[in-house]
């Protein structure tokens, strides 16, 4: 992983963390079910967005990489495995 995505995803993932708490204590402090809902969404949106980061970085590094080291079924497989686990 390039320095620069890994940076800035463990910065989304202080963000989502940080949320996360808030959702906990929310749900503690016996908040109205529909806020606490419109902050777990915010939370899955911030986890997509993470993960859409990390699957940039890793096209633009680790399959070009993969597939000029003769890899390409090995490369093919785990996005296909990505790819279905990202649509269950």
């Amino acid at each position: 992983m390039q320095d620069a995505t890994r940076k800035e995803a463990l910065k989304r993932l202080s963000y989502i963390e940080g949320h996360l708490a808030g959702v906990r204590r929310m749900i503690e402090e016996d908040t109205y079910c529909v806020d606490v809902l419109k902050q777990t969404y915010a939370v899955r949106r911030a986890i997509e967005k993470m993960e859409a980061l990390m699957l940039d970085g890793h096209l633009h590094t680790c399959v070009v990489e993969g597939v000029r080291d003769g890899r390409d079924e090995q490369v093919i497989g785990e996005l296909l495995e990505l790819y279905e686990l990202a649509n269950k």
